[in-house]
């Protein structure tokens, strides 16, 4: 696969990118839905729409500096409410909300796999669509693993410190609500200091699921 310019990057990655995220999103609202909480279907917060999930900066400007610039590739699309008192177990049904969104990254990961084995088998014979699939591909494989793994860090509003408060005692799930309202500023300060290292585990995680198809 030939190496891709600026242009060519952000094209291929428009559209793994949107999906990553929409559906992560989906994700939460509708495993929110079936523990009992109806908040994020009556705003229309289940819809496929990107258009109901972008947030400007977070799903557009932030991943496409990030893919110009290189680097660790993260966005966020505008959080799907849920209604904590609603859910039927609520410590435990917020956990498994939180799970859901990095639960479907992966299985996008699995699909954009899938879609790169089908774009390398492709791209001898239909070479205007196997090489952007193989392309499209590996970019989705890439973006959701990140995301999932990123997610899945231990630091409000992160869907990490949402699941470790689903199990563990209560004073921790208050310890990170005091903490959230600096959450995305001391993840981006260790990220940009390397003193939180995602891309070891990432790297071994897109490794095994491609793996499973090359």
């Amino acid at each position: 696969m030939q190496e891709l310019n600026v242009v060519q990057l952000i094209v291929v990655m428009a559209l793994p990118l949107l999906l990553a995220i929409t559906l992560h999103e989906v994700a939460h609202g509708w495993v929110a839905l079936r523990c009992g909480d109806t908040t994020a279907q009556a705003q229309g917060r289940l819809s496929l729409n990107p258009l109901r999930h972008i947030d400007p900066v977070g799903t557009v400007l932030v991943p496409a500096l990030l893919a110009v610039f290189g680097g660790f590739i993260f966005g966020w699309a505008k959080p799907v409410p849920v209604n904590f008192h609603r859910l039927r177990q609520p410590k435990r049904d917020m956990a498994l909300v939180a799970l859901a969104g990095p639960g479907a990254n992966l299985i996008m990961a699995l699909g954009w796999a899938l879609a790169a084995w089908l774009g390398y088998q492709a791209q001898t014979t239909l070479t205007w669509l196997g090489e952007p699939l193989l392309a499209m591909g590996v970019v989705g494989v890439n973006v959701n693993v990140m995301l999932g793994v990123l997610n899945l860090v231990p630091i409000p509003p992160l869907d990490g410190s949402r699941v470790l408060a689903g199990v563990l005692p209560n004073r921790y799930g208050e310890a990170m609500a005091r903490l959230e309202p600096y959450g995305l500023i001391i993840l981006v300060l260790l990220l940009a200091s390397g003193l939180l290292n995602l891309m070891p585990v990432v790297n071994s995680i897109r490794h095994l699921i491609l793996s499973l198809f090359f």
